[in-house]
C-alpha cells in the first residue's frame, strides 16, 4: 500500500514537471530595427568637370600644352572623330589631373606612352583613384596613325580605355581603325623624341620625363586646325 502511495506521487510529478519545463522555454525574439538607423550610404557622384557639356565646336577651338621635363609639347584636338575622348583629354588636362605625371612606356622608334595618374608625385587620393578608373566608349575612326599623332590607350577589351593616351614618333598603320585617334602634336616633336630616345628597360624608362603642367587654351591662329 506504501509502495503503492510512492509510485502514484512519482507518476503525478511527470506531467507538472513536464508543463513547468514548456512554460518556462524561452522563444526566439528579434531586435526591432533602431528608429534612427543610418541608410546605407551611396557612392558619390562624379564632379561636374569643365568640358562636360561642350560641343564638337567648342572642343576643337581648344589646344593643349604640356610642359614637360623634356620641352614643351603643343596639340590640336580632333573632336569630330572622337569626342568622347577628346572631352576627357581636355577635362584631365583642364583639372590638373596630367600634372606631374609620367611618360611611363617608350617604345623606340615607336610611341610614347603617358597619362597614368598613379604616376602622380604626392599621395593619389580616392577620388584621383576613382576618376583614374572611368572608362571609355571605343571611337575608332578614319585618322590614320602617324607620326605626331595622339591617341587613346586602352587594354585588350573593348570600352577600356581611361586616361592613358600615346604619341606616335613613327608609323603605325596596324592601329588604324582599332584606337582612338583623337588629336596631333602642333608644336614640340623635339620634346616627344627625345623622351622616345631616353635609355630604356623593356619599354620602361630609366629616368621617366614628367609633365610639370598641363594647360587648356584657345587655339591660337598660327595653330593648325
Amino acid at each position: 500500500m506504501f509502495k503503492t502511495f510512492i509510485l502514484l506521487m512519482l507518476v503525478a510529478a511527470v506531467p507538472s514537471l513536464a508543463i513547468g519545463q514548456a512554460a518556462t522555454s524561452t522563444p526566439e525574439t528579434k531586435e526591432p530595427p533602431k528608429a534612427n538607423a543610418r541608410p546605407t550610404p551611396k557612392p558619390a557622384a562624379a564632379k561636374p568637370e569643365p568640358f562636360d557639356k561642350a560641343d564638337v565646336k567648342t572642343m576643337a577651338a581648344q589646344c593643349v600644352t604640356f610642359d614637360t621635363e623634356a620641352g614643351v609639347i603643343e596639340m590640336e584636338m580632333f573632336p569630330e572623330h572622337a569626342p568622347e575622348s577628346v572631352r576627357n583629354f581636355l577635362n584631365l588636362a583642364a583639372t590638373g589631373l596630367f600634372d606631374t605625371t609620367v611618360f611611363g612606356r617608350v617604345v623606340p622608334g615607336f610611341v610614347i606612352q603617358g597619362g597614368d595618374l598613379y604616376s602622380r608625385e604626392g599621395k593619389v587620393t580616392y577620388e584621383i583613384g576613382m576618376r583614374a578608373r572611368r572608362t571609355l566608349p571605343d571611337e575608332p575612326n578614319k585618322i590614320l596613325h602617324e607620326r605626331g599623332i595622339l591617341s587613346m590607350a586602352r587594354g585588350e577589351e573593348a570600352n577600356t580605355a581611361m586616361t592613358s593616351f600615346f604619341i606616335l614618333v613613327g608609323p603605325g598603320a596596324h592601329l588604324d581603325g582599332k584606337f582612338a585617334a583623337f588629336g596631333r602634336v602642333t608644336k614640340g616633336m623635339e620634346a616627344v623624341d627625345a623622351i622616345n630616345k631616353a635609355p630604356v628597360n623593356e619599354e620602361k624608362p630609366e629616368k621617366p620625363v614628367r609633365i610639370k603642367k598641363a594647360t587648356v587654351a584657345a587655339c591660337t591662329a598660327n595653330s593648325p586646325t
